[in-house]
């Protein structure tokens, strides 16, 4: 059944939670300064943890980029993740809907240079490519080689979606 979450800020006092959550749900560990990046972007609207019954459940992490060689931008996935027990009941689709929810809000203000949204998945890593795919409509681009310093294959694929 559908789990309804609500969002929560990741900050300083709880980003710990946030380490273990991802150690729990990726073959990476992430380095010292996407945390602190994270904490420091103080943006509860690309960052966030989902709790459900007061716990955290799931978190999703973006940020905005510049695309090299223009002024317009894109919205970056780092990370999306929900523990194991509470995957398939509808979390990851509110955390990405609420980052394109945001995205909706801001593209005539502090989004408009915002034309696509886009992350890198591991080429062995189906369950995310379909989910990504069939409900958001992402495509699959370009497979970056030697994406990834400690998996292997350490390949992934681009995916993205236009929003404009």
């Amino acid at each position: 059944k559908q789990l309804k979450v609500e969002f929560g800020q990741i900050t300083g006092d709880n980003v710990e939670q946030l380490r273990k959550v991802n150690l729990a749900c990726f073959p990476v560990q992430y380095q010292e300064t996407y945390y602190k990046n994270v904490v420091n972007g103080k943006n509860e609207d690309l960052c966030k943890f989902a709790y459900w019954n007061g716990y955290i459940v799931g978190a999703a992490c973006s940020r905005i980029e510049t695309v090299e060689g223009s002024d317009r931008q894109r919205l970056y996935i780092m990370t999306l993740c929900v523990l194991a027990a509470y995957r398939g009941r509808g979390i990851g689709t509110q955390l990405i809907q609420s980052i394109l929810d945001y995205y909706e809000a801001q593209k005539d203000s502090s989004l408009s240079k915002v034309d696509e949204i886009s992350l890198h998945v591991h080429i062995s890593n189906e369950d995310a490519m379909n989910f990504y795919k069939t409900r958001f409509g992402f495509e699959q681009g370009e497979m970056v080689e030697n994406y990834y310093r400690r998996i292997d294959p350490p390949h992934c694929y681009l995916l993205y979606k236009k929003l404009r």
